[in-house]
């Protein structure tokens, strides 16, 4: 029996996160063997290119998703959260494993926590939706733009380019350097990127044997919160790139949903939460064949998109439009 092959991307994260998968799949089938072959992505080939000038949605995963589609890997691993909305219909989200740490992480030269930053201090982050959120509960704070990979943002936070830097913790974490985080943000101050602090597993729609070998990952409380994110997304027209944040939770069966539109400025931001069967989670929004949750098909409008609608009613698509 051949080898299943792991596609990943070269980061020090990345492969981490290839070997999560690996390890877990090894303990479920110790007869199998898994191998991991790595991608270069042309985000990680120009580290210090801004991600918009590199096309922005989706330059995490489109050379991943090539070698699915050519055959060269049989699954690639990625962080959830980066994952486009559209996907090409061949490819399916074959797990979403149990989500692990969603915050974001402060880790700051002085170790001072967010609100005892002094005044003008720099902050490093790629991310619009993370700059917005700041900006909302410090205007007097610097945004300044950071790329590379995890060691990389430390090492120049360390050089002195940035008083601090803000970064999905479950990064630091999962590489052991969750001693460098200063102050894991809450959710009151900063909600996550959908999907954020989940490991997705990519295959193609017609390989079921792969398929079916990696289904028993598949975490369906985490799966449900991922696709409740990402509808809510979804509705209001945005991807990885745009000052929106959601997070979902389960409990008892019910999900709880919040969701963010930010102004690009920071000057304002619409909240809203919503509430209801888990079942209600699903839209076509996980992506790549799994059209969502089977238990709301047919069950009319999801969670996701009534809350985003709620937050266009308040005026979400103006905020958006300013971008």
């Amino acid at each position: 029996m051949r080898p299943v092959v792991i596609g990943t991307r070269g980061s020090a994260l990345a492969l981490c996160q290839a070997q999560i998968i690996q390890a877990k799949l090894e303990e479920r089938f110790p007869a199998r063997t898994f191998t991991l072959q790595t991608i270069k992505a042309q985000a990680d080939q120009d580290p210090e290119l801004p991600l918009v000038a590199l096309g922005g949605e989706g330059v995490f995963v489109k050379e991943l998703e090539a070698a699915l589609l050519e055959r060269r890997i049989d699954l690639a691993v990625h962080s959830m959260k980066d994952l486009p909305l559209d996907t090409p219909p061949t490819l399916r989200v074959a797990a979403v494993l149990a989500r692990e740490e969603p915050r974001d992480a402060l880790v700051s030269r002085s170790g001072a926590a967010f609100d005892r930053l002094p005044s003008g201090s720099r902050i490093g982050t790629s991310s619009l939706r993370r700059r917005c959120q700041l900006l909302h509960h410090r205007a007097d704070l610097q945004m300044l733009e950071i790329r590379g990979n995890v060691d990389t943002r430390l090492r120049k936070l360390d050089e002195g380019r940035y008083d601090a830097i803000v970064i999905a913790a479950c990064g630091l974490i999962r590489l052991g350097l969750e001693e460098r985080i200063t102050e894991y943000l809450d959710f009151s101050r900063m909600l996550p990127e959908p999907g954020q602090g989940a490991l997705a597993i990519e295959a193609r729609s017609d390989d079921a044997a792969t398929l079916e070998l990696v289904s028993v990952l598949d975490d369906p409380l985490s799966r449900a919160c991922v696709e409740a994110e990402r509808a809510f997304l979804a509705v209001l027209g945005g991807g990885c790139r745009v000052p929106i944040a959601a997070y979902a939770s389960v409990s008892s069966g019910t999900l709880l949903l919040e969701g963010a539109v930010i102004a690009v400025d920071g000057s304002k931001e619409l909240r809203g939460k919503i509430s209801g069967p888990m079942t209600e989670a699903g839209t076509p929004a996980v992506g790549g064949g799994r059209r969502g949750n089977p238990g709301a098909e047919g069950g009319g409008i999801t969670l996701g998109q009534r809350l985003a609608q709620q937050l266009v009613g308040q005026g979400a698509r103006q905020l958006l439009e300013r971008i």
